[in-house]
C-alpha cells in the first residue's frame, strides 16, 4: 500500500505511510488496481497509525540542501561528494520532518552516527525498505526509494548530518524589506471593504495568500508571500495581517489599502511556521514574533516594520530526560490577553515559554515544563487558560496565562490536533473546549470552567466517536449550535472528502456527514476536505477541497443553521488551498 501525499501538488511526498485508527486498516486492491480498506491486520512492517502521522509531520523540510556542506565521518562507508548531494536532497524532502535536521529524533528515532554504524548498512537497509510497526515508513516496497536509493541512504545516516547554517540579525537585516515606509502609509481605511469579514486563504504552493471579501465572495487580491504560507495572523488593531511560509518568510499586509497588499517583509530563518503579534492593552500591535524550526529560536520584531529586535533560542534540556536537544522547534505561538507576553511552545523539549516583551534589553522568560512533542493549541473562552497539544504524549497542557503556571495535565486521545480548538457550553458539563485526533477517532471535550463547574474542570467530560482519525482541525462559534471535525488524512476517500458535523445540544445523538467534496463539483484529485472556518456573523462555514498543484481545488460555503450548500468558489488562481483565516475570529481569538 502506498499513499502519498505530495504537498497536495504532486511533486514532493509530505509522506506515504500508513495510519491506524482504533484497529488497524488493510489495503486491497479493488477492480481498478486502487487500494481499498478494511478493518484487521496489516503485515508486520505497515501499521496505519503511520499514514496520518507522516503525511502531517513529515513534510519536506524548507531548508535548502544546497546550504549544507558535506561531512565525511570515520567508519561509515564510502560515499561520493555526487551522492552524499543527492542523499541530503533525499533526507530534506522526505525524512527532517520527523528525524529532525540534525537527525536526534522527533517524531521519528534519532539517526545519529553512533547508533546508525552500529547497526551496519545491510540492517538499515531492510529498515528504510520495509519499514517498522513504530513508524518508519517502506520506502523501498512502497516505491518511493529505488534500491540503489535506499543503499544510498543506508550509507548516508552513517555519516555525521550536515549543519544548516546559522541565521542572526545580520541575516535577517540582509534581506529586511520595507516596501511602503510606515509615514507613507494611509493615516484612515482607503477601501470600502469590510475588513474584518475578510478572510485570508493559503494557495499552498503557488506562495500567495489570496484575501477574500467575506460578504460578497469575490477575491480582492493574490497577495506573494513565502511557500507554504501556514498561519496568518491580523494584529490587534486588525489593521496588519502577518503570515509565515514554511521556508520562513514573514510578510506584513497593510488592509488599509486601497488594494490591501505587502508593506514589509522578511526572511527570519530557513525553515518555519509561526508567526503573532501583541494583544496586552497597551502594547496592540507594538511587536511581532516569529518563532522557526532552523534555526531553532525565534524573533521579536517591530510591528510596523517587521525590524528584528530580539532572538533568542530555544535550544536546551528536555522536561523529561533533563538531555540537551540542538533542535527544539517553535511549534505555536499565541498573545497572552493578562500579561504583556507571548506564549511558545517548543516541540521538542516540551517546554511552554512565557516571554515578557516589557523590556526587550532584559527580556524575561518563565519556562514552564510539559511534555513532548508540544504542537498547536488555542484559547478557552475566557482567554485565560492556553489549551496546548503535547500530541505525541497524548496530553493536554493547560497553561494559566494570568498567574502563569501550568494549571493541568489532561490525558486524552490518540496525538490530538486541535488547531485552535473549539470552545461551547456543554449542555451537562458548561464550558467546554474540543479537540479531534490524528491517531483515532476520537473527539475530547474538556471542562474549563474550575468557578463555576469545579467538578468538571480540567477533565475530559466527554469522548465523541467521530467518522475516523487523522483529523487536523475542529471549529464552532459562539453563535452556532454546530461542532465540525474534519478528517483530510484519513485513507478512506468516504472520510477525507466529507465533514462530521454533531449537534453541540445533543451531543450523544452522534454526527451527520456533509458531502463537503461532492458539492464542490471536482471531477479528479485528492478532493481533501480541511479546516472549516465561520464568517465573521458565524452563520456560514467556509471549507477547503484541497487537491493537486495542476488540478481543481475550491472552497465549499455552507449555511450553518441549515447545513446546506450555499456557494463554491473556484477558479485558475485557487491552488491547493488549504488554511482560511476570518479576520474577525482570529483577531479576537474566537474558536
Amino acid at each position: 500500500m502506498k499513499l502519498t501525499l505530495r504537498n497536495m501538488s504532486g511533486t514532493v511526498a509530505l509522506s506515504a505511510l500508513s495510519l491506524m485508527v482504533g484497529n488497524a486498516i488493510a489495503a486491497e486492491p479493488n477492480q481498478q488496481g486502487e487500494p481499498k480498506y478494511k478493518a484487521g491486520v496489516v503485515g508486520k512492517h505497515f501499521p496505519v497509525q503511520q499514514e496520518v502521522e507522516k503525511k502531517y509531520e513529515g513534510a519536506p523540510s524548507a531548508v535548502e540542501p544546497g546550504a549544507v556542506k558535506m561531512i565525511i565521518t570515520p567508519g561509515a562507508p564510502s560515499i561520493s561528494e555526487t551522492e552524499f548531494a543527492k542523499a541530503k536532497q533525499i533526507f530534506f524532502e522526505r525524512c527532517a520532518g520527523c528525524h529532525g535536521v540534525l537527525r536526534k529524533g522527533a517524531t521519528g528515532k534519532p539517526l545519529t552516527p553512533e547508533i546508525t554504524q552500529q547497526r551496519t548498512t545491510p540492517y538499515l537497509k531492510v529498515f528504510i525498505n520495509y519499514g517498522s510497526p513504530g513508524g518508519m515508513p517502506n520506502f523501498g516496497t512502497s516505491g518511493e526509494l529505488s534500491a540503489e536509493e535506499v543503499d544510498l541512504m543506508a550509507r548516508y545516516i552513517q555519516h555525521e548530518p550536515p549543519v544548516p547554517p546559522e541565521y542572526g540579525i545580520k541575516e535577517m537585516k540582509a534581506n529586511w524589506e520595507i516596501i511602503v515606509p510606515p509615514e507613507k502609509r494611509p493615516t484612515k481605511k482607503m477601501n470600502d471593504y469590510n475588513i474584518e469579514n475578510i478572510f485570508s486563504v493559503t494557495l499552498r504552493d503557488s506562495g500567495q495568500v489570496a484575501l477574500i471579501d467575506g460578504d460578497t465572495k469575490k477575491v480582492i487580491n493574490l497577495v506573494d508571500t513565502g511557500y507554504a504560507v501556514h498561519i496568518s495572523r491580523p494584529s490587534a488593531s486588525g489593521r496588519y495581517l502577518y503570515v509565515i511560509g514554511r521556508d520562513a518568510l514573514v510578510n506584513l499586509i497593510d488592509l488599509w489599502l486601497e488594494k490591501p497588499d505587502n508593506v514589509a517583509r522578511i526572511k527570519v530563518g530557513l525553515e518555519a511556521r509561526s508567526v503573532e503579534t501583541s494583544k496586552y492593552k497597551g502594547w496592540e500591535d507594538k511587536y511581532a514574533i516569529a518563532g522557526t524550526y532552523w534555526p531553532p529560536q525565534f524573533v521579536i520584531m517591530d510591528g510596523d516594520t517587521l525590524e528584528p529586535l530580539k532572538i533568542s533560542s530555544t535550544r536546551g534540556m528536555t522536561v523529561d530526560t533533563q538531555e540537551y536537544h540542538p533542535e527544539p522547534r517553535v511549534a505555536a505561538i499565541v498573545a497572552s490577553h493578562e500579561q504583556p507576553e507571548f506564549i511558545i511552545n517548543v516541540k521538542e523539549t516540551g517546554k511552554v515559554l512565557l516571554v515578557n516583551y516589557k523590556d526587550l534589553a532584559n527580556l524575561k522568560i518563565t519556562n514552564i515544563d510539559t511534555a513532548r512533542f508540544l504542537h498547536d493549541g488555542g484559547w478557552n473562552s475566557t482567554q485565560r487558560y492556553f489549551m496546548s497539544a503535547a500530541n505525541k504524549s497524548n496530553k493536554i497542557a493547560v497553561i494559566d496565562s494570568k498567574e502563569g503556571n501550568l494549571e493541568a495535565m489532561i490525558e486524552v486521545g490518540k496525538i490530538p490536533h486541535p488547531g485552535r480548538g473549539a470552545n461551547f457550553i456543554d449542555p451537562e458539563y458548561g464550558p467546554v473546549w474540543a479537540t479531534s485526533h490524528l491517531g483515532d477517532e476520537n473527539i475530547a471535550l474538556i471542562g474549563t470552567d474550575p468557578v463555576n463547574h469545579p467538578d468538571s474542570a480540567w477533565k475530559v467530560v466527554r469522548m465523541l466517536k467521530g467518522q475516523g482519525g487523522a483529523s487536523l482541525f475542529i471549529k464552532t462559534h459562539p453563535k452556532s449550535k454546530n461542532l465540525y471535525v474534519d478528517t483530510p488524512l484519513n485513507p478512506s476517500t468516504k472520510n477525507s472528502q466529507t465533514i462530521a458535523v454533531f449537534d453541540i445540544d445533543n451531543l450523544e445523538k452522534g454526527y451527520e456527514v456533509l458531502p463537503i467534496a461532492e458539492w464542490a463539483g471536482i471531477s479528479d484529485g485528492p478532493k481533501r476536505v480541511v479546516q472549516p472556518e465561520y464568517n465573521q456573523a458565524g452563520d456560514e462555514v467556509w471549507f477547503s477541497v484541497w487537491s493537486g498543484k495542476s488540478q481543481e481545488s475550491a472552497i465549499v460555503i455552507v449555511d450553518d443553521k441549515t447545513r446546506t450548500l450555499k456557494q463554491v468558489l473556484k477558479g485558475a488562481w485557487m491552488i491547493t488551498p488549504t488554511g482560511k483565516f476570518n479576520i474577525y475570529n482570529t483577531m479576537h481569538d474566537v474558536y
